[in-house]
């Protein structure tokens, strides 16, 4: 396994219930490829790639992927649900810095990462791991906040953090994404699935959220709590959960060599 020196966010305190966060829209990932243009068996890299959820997707649609992750708690999770797939490597490195040789690759992916690099170097790196045509992807689940329960349960987080934001991943990377004069404009995907789920595994996976667990801090298990609380009050056993999946798609540049 090759070794890398960085600074990377520590998901460690969060990777045993990161799984069972939702798996991203099928169609979303569809969408994507085609707008791609991968074929089965060609090269991705996951960068960010955690417990697996959009490396398997990827090795379910005949890719080849080379998953990299910086915390050993999530790869130990991540190589465990991809163990069947033998067309899958792991190995530890962050965004910025992957450890994955030049021009190897047809996709490169950042799956609810991408908002925790250095964008602006994490897209030369990228560039740097792309072949020619190649494609950066990356892509969030974002629950919907016009649903009553979800909005009821941001209402609970805005009581007990006060300023509570979600930071880069929810915002548009359109913008840095351009100005990085290496990718075309991406192509904004976004699908809806409602997740019909059972209440406490999801209030469980609550206890990954590390941008809820940074800015709460002592208040985190406070607010957990509450989220759980409130869920039983309104759901019951079972939950129904609009997630829209949002992805944006850019290929490298013909002239990108001279920006790396």
């Amino acid at each position: 396994m090759t070794q890398v020196e960085y600074e990377y966010a520590d998901f460690t305190a969060y990777a045993s219930t990161y799984e069972q966060r939702p798996d991203y829209a099928p169609r979303a990932i569809e969408a994507a490829l085609r707008v791609t243009g991968v074929r089965p068996g060609d090269p991705a890299c996951d960068v960010g790639s955690g417990s697996a959820h959009l490396a398997i997707p990827l090795l379910e649609h005949g890719l080849r992927v080379d998953a990299v992750e910086p915390t050993a708690a999530m790869r130990e999770i991540g190589q465990r649900r991809t163990a069947g797939y033998p067309t899958v490597s792991w190995s530890e490195g962050v965004g910025e810095r992957t450890g994955r040789p030049d021009h190897a690759y047809e996709l490169v992916t950042f799956g609810s990462s991408f908002d925790r690099t250095d964008q602006p170097a994490a897209l030369r790196e990228t560039a740097r791991l792309l072949r020619p045509g190649g494609h950066f992807l990356c892509c969030w689940n974002h629950r919907d906040f016009d649903d009553p329960l979800q909005a009821a349960i941001q209402d609970l987080i805005a009581s007990k953090v006060p300023g509570f934001r979600y930071g880069l991943r929810r915002d548009d990377p359109t913008r840095v994404i351009v100005d990085s004069g290496l990718f075309t404009e991406p192509v904004h995907i976004a699908s809806t699935v409602v997740h019909e789920l059972d209440s406490a595994a999801w209030c469980a996976a609550w206890s990954s959220h590390m941008t809820l667990g940074d800015q709460a801090g002592e208040q985190f298990e406070e607010v957990l709590d509450g989220i759980s609380a409130l869920v039983r009050e309104r759901a019951g056993d079972r939950i129904r959960v609009p997630y829209t999946t949002r992805m944006w798609v850019a290929k490298l540049r013909e002239d990108a060599g001279d920006a790396r």
